[in-house]
């Protein structure tokens, strides 16, 4: 005799297809959390990794801007000494020089005359003195123009001294430093010497 099925084996069969799809679905939801947790681990480890970097890369810059700091008071207090040591040097050529620098100034000062200040700014000297008469200035300035110590002079002023003074005329001039060649070679030879 012939069976005849009369259960509902369609409604069987979706529901076995359903609950495949349901298990396919949570496995695919699994899958993908696990993906995406271990996604997340390595996307918070390269997080601190990087900030870590980022951190030590700070503190070297800062270690390194320090050092630069450093670098930079070095370089300035050496620039200080080698200033120094330019000017303790040039004192030290300049002292024949500055000595016979006063010796031409009392050499060419005449009888009758006197200075009562001496102002020297690099090369230029600036004298102010006083004199019995104008002839005195003029005797002063030829002696100046004829010394090898010393070159141009140019008066900036003469006026006649109050009834009070005992000069006849105070002056006001500017000369100018120079060195006669054969005491630049002497002065040479001495700082060579010095050296040895």
């Amino acid at each position: 005799m012939a069976r005849i099925n009369l259960l509902p084996w369609r409604e069987h069969l979706r529901e076995e297809r359903q609950r495949r799809f349901l298990i396919i679905l949570a496995g695919v939801f699994a899958v993908a959390g696990f993906i995406i947790f271990i996604a997340d681990g390595f996307l918070n480890s390269s997080i601190e990794y990087q900030t870590a970097r980022n951190t030590f890369i700070r503190s070297e810059i800062s270690a390194l801007d320090a050092r630069i700091k450093e670098i930079s008071e070095l370089k300035t207090r050496r620039q200080q000494l080698l200033d120094r040591m330019k000017t303790i040097q040039s004192l030290q050529g300049n002292r024949p020089v500055i000595a016979h620098i006063f010796d031409q100034m009392v050499r060419t000062l005449p009888d009758g005359a006197y200075f009562t200040s001496l102002k020297m700014i690099g090369q230029n000297i600036s004298i102010a003195g006083a004199a019995e008469s104008n002839n005195r200035v003029s005797s002063l300035m030829r002696n100046l123009d004829a010394s090898e110590w010393l070159e141009a002079p140019n008066l900036n002023e003469v006026k006649a001294a109050n009834n009070g003074d005992a000069g006849g005329n105070w002056f006001q001039l500017t000369v100018r430093q120079t060195q006669p060649t054969a005491a630049l070679q002497d002065a040479g030879k001495a700082v060579k010497g010095a050296n040895r």
